[in-house]
């Protein structure tokens, strides 16, 4: 049974702490005679100023009794006493405490009507010019009319969300969501389709508006974009899904479709038979990818293969190898390509033909540029080549707009690249944006080199570029497949290509860096990786169980999904203890020392070395620790890599647990030790490719614990991800 709020009313005495960014305040109200600290997201609030919250009492272990605000209500305030307090307090930009009592002297309980209809009488109070006038009295008609929105949608949504809404709409925000509450899961962020349904529903909205359909089925279309990959959905498929979801008529769906096709925000394709619908961003992201490697392909500035011969000759004296025949190849596909794939899985040699193209590329004077789609890749790559890499976001100079929520890069079609080739590794997590923003920066003329495994999974953003690339044949492509003596005696190497192959992994344990561990029943699988991680493992190698080990599974869901083991492994490895802060978010409890990973890109979050350099950025897939919990003043510092981040507390939907990650999160990534659970999970993620990419994240250990027979099962399994992309087909020139 949900708890019942409580009511608190009093004047506000003093306003301890104020997030300008999203509202959140510490302030200290007069209830009942007794000071009472209000702490929750209560944004414009000043000294004076009369409130009524709802919400709930609690005691911090720190700073005692205070009231956790869910809900609230102002009321100016009444008084001229409490008016000068108020105008005093910095409400209103402009007004200081002298101002504010020569203003409510000489208007006295008129005087926030003089300031929001009548702001020119304000040139009688002395000190007063016209200008000053003028801009205190748009300050005061602004902040009041975010106050109205705000209270309007008080209980409707969050304070953050609402204020999104006024600065995105201004005064007229009411007459707008009123009119069309849909608009709000497609301009604002936050806010999705289920959530303005219900608004709508609240509304009297009616549920075969054309406003509800029309918004349905976009929202179908970027659903599937951004959860399932597919960079389209053929036209049946959407309109069948339409009429599913909304409970409409197949004629509603087709109306709304039309409709929606004139106003361009959807493009229709032909793909042979199919029609395919794209939302627009999306299918000019594909178009652009077809478009742009083919001028790439064309244009590069090719060098006679005799010169091309002696410089692999004299690579091979530097590096004091050979080069077998298909590193030749691609090193030599390199020089007389404007573009190149090179594909194969581990121990099949790409590193060294990433080395041996930029000594190629440096005895021919070329500029060249390295660069990964994760900083974790990037620094893999840094290693390998001793030569910098940089993520790609990076490497585009990524910025955001002025409310931080949409990437910009600093290059692009106008600010190229200055560089001669261009070689990306783990170009198979290069969903379709990101491979849009990467080639408008790259100059035609420019060698553009991908290197990655084609048998890994598909990447978490939208697409399949590297399959599509390579399937389409339009791009040069040599795929290494002769695993080096380097790798023949590595029980990693070897059984991630059996995996690959569709045969059973080893599970006798005479390898030195690849184990199978059986474990019959969840509860004694997940007893074992916690002993693992804590103990046998940081004992017998010297591993640090933070900074070596990592725990990746297929799920986030289930016995040995991401959520359980996160909690089971942190009980484990950071225990609760009167010496570490924490604070509780509803089921998870976040703690000083905690392991975490940064989940969605936030181009404007700051940080800083210790060195004082400092930066912007912080992106998916990034792990760090928690080093501070501030729970008086609500934010937390997590530390990656000595970066220091600080956050708000309302930003802890941008981190989770990271003992244990997804499969997908753990792409682009190496780890020393990986410990990966086989058990039950979901049909769809048992697949062969899973374990593939798991088993290949692993560095000096592969442990596999759980199922020989579910392993099986995952071996046996061949299914591919399969995405709805056009990228291929555009390449070919198959569309109309």
């Amino acid at each position: 049974m949900e708890e019942k709020l409580e009511t608190v009313k009093g004047e506000v005495e003093d306003i301890t702490y104020t997030n300008e960014i999203n509202g959140y305040t510490i302030c200290v109200i007069d209830y009942e005679g007794e000071m009472l600290t209000l702490v929750g997201t209560m944004p414009f609030l000043g000294c004076g100023e009369t409130i009524t919250a709802m919400g709930k009492f609690t005691n911090h272990p720190t700073f005692g009794r205070q009231f956790k605000v869910e809900h609230y209500e102002k009321e100016l305030p009444a008084s001229e006493s409490s008016m000068i307090t108020y105008l005093s307090s910095g409400a209103i930009k402009g007004i200081g405490p002298v101002l504010a009592r020569r203003i409510v002297d000489k208007f006295g309980e008129d005087t926030f009507d003089v300031l929001e209809n009548h702001p020119e009488y304000l040139e009688d109070v002395k000190g007063m010019t016209r200008k000053k006038a003028r801009e205190i009295g748009e300050k005061f008609s602004e902040q009041f009319g975010m106050r109205n929105v705000l209270m309007y949608f008080n209980g409707v949504f969050s304070t953050s969300l609402a204020m999104k809404v006024y600065k995105k709409y201004g005064d007229a925000s009411v007459d707008i969501i009123k009119r069309n509450p849909y608009i709000l899961c497609e301009q604002i962020n936050g806010i999705g389709f289920e959530r303005a349904d219900a608004i709508a529903r609240d509304m009297g909205i009616d549920a075969h508006s054309h406003f509800r359909i029309e918004s349905g089925m976009k929202y179908i279309l970027k659903l599937n974009l951004s959860r399932n990959g597919n960079c389209y959905m053929p036209m049946e498929k959407l309109l069948d899904e339409t009429v599913r979801l909304l409970g409409v008529t197949r004629e509603e769906a087709n109306s709304a479709l039309r409709a929606i096709g004139a106003t361009g925000e959807i493009v229709i394709v032909k793909f042979g038979e199919t029609l395919a619908v794209y939302i627009d961003y999306a299918y000019r992201a594909e178009k652009y990818c077809a478009d742009k490697l083919r001028v790439l392909a064309e244009t590069s500035v090719n060098i006679p293969n005799s010169r091309a011969d002696r410089y692999i000759e004299a690579c091979e004296a530097e590096m004091g190898i050979t080069f077998a025949p298909l590193q030749k190849k691609a090193i030599k596909s390199a020089v007389d390509n404007g573009m190149l794939i090179v594909t194969g899985g581990p121990g099949t040699g790409k590193t060294t033909v990433i080395r041996a193209m930029i000594k190629l590329f440096d005895s021919l004077g070329m500029d060249i540029l390295l660069a990964a789609p994760t900083g974790r890749a990037a620094k893999r790559m840094t290693s390998a080549t001793e030569r910098e890499a940089r993520t790609i976001h990076r490497l585009l100079e990524s910025g955001y707009t002025g409310d931080g929520e949409n990437e910009t890069f600093g290059r692009d079609e106008d600010n190229p690249l200055e560089c001669d080739a261009l070689i990306v590794d783990e170009a198979s997590m290069c969903d379709v944006f990101l491979l849009s923003s990467l080639l408008r920066a790259v100059k035609p003329g420019t060698k553009l080199i991908f290197l990655g495994d084609s048998d890994q999974l598909p990447p978490v953003g939208a697409g399949d570029t590297l399959r599509d690339m390579l399937n389409s044949g339009a791009i040069p492509t040599v795929r290494l497949d002769e695993v080096f003596r380097q790798g023949e005696g590595s029980g990693i190497v070897i059984n991630a290509h059996r995996i690959n192959s569709g045969e059973m992994p080893a599970t006798d344990n005479k390898s030195s860096d690849f184990f199978f561990m059986k474990r019959s029943s969840g509860a004694a699988l997940v007893s074992l990786i916690c002993e693992l991680c804590s103990k046998r493992l940081v004992e017998a190698y010297g591993y640090d169980p933070f900074e070596d080990i990592q725990v990746i599974t297929p799920s986030r869901k289930g016995t040995v999904g991401t959520v359980a083991l996160n909690a089971a492994l942190q009980n484990a490895l950071n225990p609760k203890s009167t010496m570490k802060l924490e604070k509780q978010v509803g089921d998870l409890v976040f703690r000083e020392g905690d392991k975490v990973m940064q989940i969605k890109n936030n181009y404007s979050q700051e940080w800083e070395y210790e060195d004082g350099r400092s930066g912007q950025g912080v992106y998916n897939g990034e792990i760090g620790i928690i080093t501070r919990i501030n729970t008086f003043e609500e934010y937390f510092e997590v530390s990656y890599d000595g970066r220091s981040v600080h956050y708000d507390l309302a930003q802890l939907d941008e981190i989770e647990h990271a003992y244990a990650v997804t499969v997908h999160k753990s792409q682009g990534s190496e780890y020393p030790c990986v410990i990966i659970p086989v058990f039950d999970a979901p049909p769809g993620l048992l697949t062969r490719n899973m374990l593939y990419t798991a088993v290949t994240r692993a560095k000096s250990n592969a442990i596999l614990v759980g199922s020989v027979e579910r392993t099986g099962d995952m071996v046996r399994n061949n299914r591919q991800v399969f995405r709805y992309t056009g990228l291929c087909r555009m390449l070919k020139k198959e569309t109309e």
